[in-house]
């Protein structure tokens, strides 16, 4: 099993999302997040006033898959979030050891 979490922009998320359902992912967790990378943040103004904001807000998407799923799910993130331009995110792939079912203790596959 593969964990996929994608940091992307709040306007692609919804593209995402809907992306993803079709591809057959029945279940994700979004969580929003702050940060920076090569972006290093920008400018804004408020009142007259011009300020540096360092942590450019984003969103989370953590999908658990198959492992023979994962190449898809990851695609389908790549060509929805992408824009082109610096700040699109990042995608990371790590490798789940167990998934646990808390309602009724189903492990592994059967917990997806």
């Amino acid at each position: 099993m593969r964990k996929v979490e994608a940091i992307i922009r709040h306007f692609k998320l919804e593209d995402v999302k809907n992306a993803l359902s079709e591809c057959g992912i029945d279940g994700m967790t979004i969580t929003e997040v702050r940060g920076f990378g090569r972006q290093k943040g920008h400018t804004e103004m408020y009142r007259g006033t011009e300020y540096a904001v360092d942590f450019v807000p984003k969103v989370k998407i953590e999908v658990v898959c198959s492992a023979e799923n994962y190449e898809k799910v990851v695609d389908t993130m790549l060509k929805t979030a992408q824009t082109g331009q610096i700040g699109d995110g990042k995608i990371f792939v790590s490798n789940l050891e167990e998934v646990i079912r808390i309602r009724t203790g189903e492990v592994g596959g059967e917990a997806l």
